[in-house]
């Protein structure tokens, strides 16, 4: 949960694994370091039997159950696929405490804007995020309901607290005709799914970018202000889309 250092980026990679899924299962996925121990940090998998898609993200590969005490965070869709939101392991807000210190904090808010039907070029995503404080924290962002929560927030522009980020747009180019973004070396395979997450103010600071180089195989390298619950869960959400990969 810790947001990574600044001016270091965190190099990870992403695998998913389709085994089980003949069986009805969806695939998990896993987020290990990429350097030469492979550190494990976290797996995801989609929940079954939920009307919405609905991924849990644990810090056990073993046990991705919602009751578990591995469970660590969570990322939801509406029913439309194009809009989602992170959370931690907090608790609804109808089960609140006293003070609220058990309400669950949003990490992010993620919206796929849907292609024009027919055109195949690079989809628009918005990536809302808690604001840093002075000491370099995530703002605690625990909203009351869902009309509270970040993306009502995005919509109606009470921005207080909040940093919006978006994909960088990338460049046509007439050799391959295609379009393309430079991703130094860390993604090999062309796909709908590659994307990197700018600021506005600073387009070529890259907050998060994400890339296939195999199948079933991503690099996700992650900067400041993001953690590896938001890089991971927003990565997840790329994955998911049903309007939106077209």
């Amino acid at each position: 949960m810790q947001p990574a250092p600044q001016g270091v980026t965190v190099k990870c990679r992403v695998t998913r694994d389709k085994k089980g899924m003949d069986r009805g299962f969806y695939p998990t996925y896993y987020l290990h370091l990429d350097n030469d121990k492979k550190v494990f940090l976290l797996a995801g998998r989609k929940r079954k039997k939920s009307t919405t898609s609905n991924y849990l993200v644990s810090i056990d590969p073993t046990d991705l159950s919602r009751d578990g005490e591995n469970f660590i965070g969570k990322l939801r869709s509406n029913l439309m696929g194009t809009r989602f939101s992170v959370f931690d392991n907090g608790v609804n807000p109808e089960r609140a405490n006293a003070d609220w210190s058990n309400v669950r904090l949003e990490l992010a808010a993620v919206i796929y804007e849907t292609n024009v039907l027919g055109f195949k070029g690079p989809r628009k995503m918005t990536v809302v995020i808690p604001g840093m404080n002075s000491d370099n924290e995530r703002v605690p962002i625990r909203p009351r309901n869902d009309n509270d929560g970040l993306l009502i927030r995005w919509q109606n522009r009470i921005m207080d607290n909040l940093i919006e980020l978006h994909n960088k747009a990338p460049v046509w180019n007439d050799e391959t005709q295609s379009y393309v973004l430079n991703f130094h070396g860390r993604v090999t395979h062309a796909s709908v799914k590659n994307f990197q997450i700018v600021h506005s103010n600073d387009p070529d600071y890259i907050v998060l970018q994400f890339g296939r180089v195999a199948d079933d195989a991503f690099t996700l390298d992650y900067n400041y202000p993001l953690c590896a619950v938001q890089a991971f869960a927003i990565a997840l959400s790329s994955f998911d889309g049903k309007l939106a990969c077209e």
